[in-house]
């Protein structure tokens, strides 16, 4: 089985008469008050591939904030959104972390999640019950009404800013360009006349002013729209980003080879923003605009941790950050989110605060969502029958009090797209199947980190092809999935 779920939760935790099991373990045990909860800083962006914070390597990029978080706690660098069953990937990799339910599971529960809210088991209100004062700012796109689920709720976003024609199938081969992401007249992010990602971070900065007044517990659900398109920003982020200064991806393609058959073509809405097929110059104007939107983000999380440390609350405040899945943006002649590889799959997830050790890496793959049941077992919260995912406690205790880490909480990491695509990762292994046309990528991480040389149907490999082939057929069957894969067995 891939987990036992109520075997690994320390359901009978009690959170703040000893501390969480986090803070009882660590050796910063002493920070948090006995007798008190901590605070839950979640900040959330969106379309934040994992390879879009400077610390991590990977890219030429500044986010100076998020890398201070990165050293102030412990990174888990393989985290994972599980799928969707919409081309809009957010709505499923939102509705699975407020409800807890593994993607499937969600996707029956999406259109009737105020039922969930009815019956009192969405993740702010589970830390509602747990005494938690609840607040919440920016995107929610989850089929219920914020305003029912949080105690404090400010401009509730959609999916993304409102966009243009001029936004798509740019920049073109010669002339000028036709859309300018400083451009406010084009509304998007400057719709209302002040950046969303500056609104979001001025909510957020109120709500720790207001929750600073009180010696209730308080959860902050701050929930950006950025770096998702449009992607605009001031002029000075721009600048900072000449095209001389922007790498192509690896692997750049001019076309994706299977894009038909796995559901990314021409017609689809995210790869619709670069012209097909895809020029080197097109690529780096659309990373331009995703690093100078993502930079300014940073700008805005460091306005946010400046103001957790003047409101005194910092020493009680455990902040997460992450993202609701990745971004292609060029990598494999892809734009968009819409695949099953690691750029837009993966998302980095951090976590900082009292008892959480400072500068560890964890490459445990996660699912992103198991920040929800984390929160819960950190509040001393009641956790459904239902959750799916894993609490992170165990492991994060361990990292801060020198101890042998629990064993991974999931075997092998799940995706799925549609009925278009399913793959999964299985020790330093990718497998990649598109069922519609009868295609299987087999990738080693390991040893290519970027999937750029597709093992599948080598002689040396049949073996390894159909373990993780089988093993994907089994995740199946646990997880409700009814693709048919049994025609591409090698």
């Amino acid at each position: 089985m891939i987990h036992h779920r109520r075997s690994l939760q320390f359901i009978a935790v009690c959170v703040l008469s000893a501390c969480t099991h986090l803070f009882h373990e660590a050796r910063a045990a002493g920070v948090v008050a006995a007798g008190s909860k901590p605070n839950v800083l979640f900040l959330f962006a969106d379309d934040l591939t994992y390879e879009a914070i400077r610390t991590f390597g990977y890219t030429d990029i500044d986010t100076p904030n998020l890398d201070r978080l990165v050293a102030r706690g412990t990174t888990f660098s393989h985290a994972y959104n599980m799928g969707s069953w919409s081309g809009a990937v957010c709505i499923a990799s939102r509705t699975m972390l407020i409800t807890g339910r593994s993607v499937w599971d969600a996707h029956k529960i999406y259109k009737a999640t105020s039922k969930e809210r009815q019956a009192g088991v969405l993740w702010p209100q589970l830390l509602k019950q747990a005494g938690y004062r609840t607040y919440m700012t920016g995107k929610w796109h989850i089929q219920t009404d914020a305003a029912k689920c949080f105690d404090v709720v400010k401009h509730v976003r959609p999916g993304m800013p409102p966009t243009v024609e001029a936004a798509y199938n740019r920049p073109p081969a010669s002339g000028a360009d036709p859309w300018d992401p400083t451009d406010t007249s084009n509304g998007g992010f400057w719709e209302g006349g002040r950046h969303w990602s500056e609104v979001t971070a001025d909510d957020a900065i109120g709500f720790l002013k207001e929750a600073g007044q009180t010696s209730q517990p308080a959860f902050f659900y701050i929930a950006f729209n950025a770096p998702h398109d449009p992607r605009q920003s001031p002029q000075e982020y721009l600048d900072r980003y000449p095209l001389e200064r922007i790498a192509l991806p690896e692997p750049f393609l001019p076309t994706y080879p299977y894009a038909e058959v796995m559901g990314c073509d021409t017609s689809q809405r995210d790869e619709k923003l670069a012209p097909f097929p895809r020029t080197e110059r097109a690529v780096k104007v659309h990373r331009r605009e995703y690093y100078a939107l993502m930079t300014h983000l940073d700008v805005q999380i460091g306005r946010i941790i400046d103001a957790l440390e003047a409101s005194g609350k910092a020493d009680n405040t455990v902040i997460f950050f992450t993202g609701d899945h990745g971004l292609s943006v060029g990598h494999h002649g892809l734009m968009g989110k819409q695949n099953q590889y690691d750029h837009s799959v993966r998302v980095p997830f951090i976590v900082t605060g009292p008892g959480v050790q400072a500068g560890v890496v964890d490459h445990t793959p996660i699912y992103l969502q198991d920040v929800m049941p984390t929160t819960l077992e950190l509040a001393g919260a009641q956790q459904p029958e239902h959750v799916f995912f894993q609490s992170l406690m165990p492991r994060l205790a361990a990292a801060a009090g020198d101890r042998k880490p629990p064993s991974p909480p999931y075997e092998s990491i799940y995706g799925g797209f549609l009925g278009l695509q399913r793959s999964i990762t299985h020790a330093g292994w990718k497998l990649i199947v598109y069922p519609k046309g009868q295609v299987v990528r087999l990738y080693n991480l390991d040893q290519d980190p970027h999937e750029q040389t597709d093992l599948a149907g080598m002689p040396e490999h049949v073996d390894r092809q159909q373990e993780l082939l089988d093993r994907l057929v089994a995740l199946q069957r646990e997880l409700g999935d009814d693709v048919d894969l049994s025609g591409l067995m090698p």
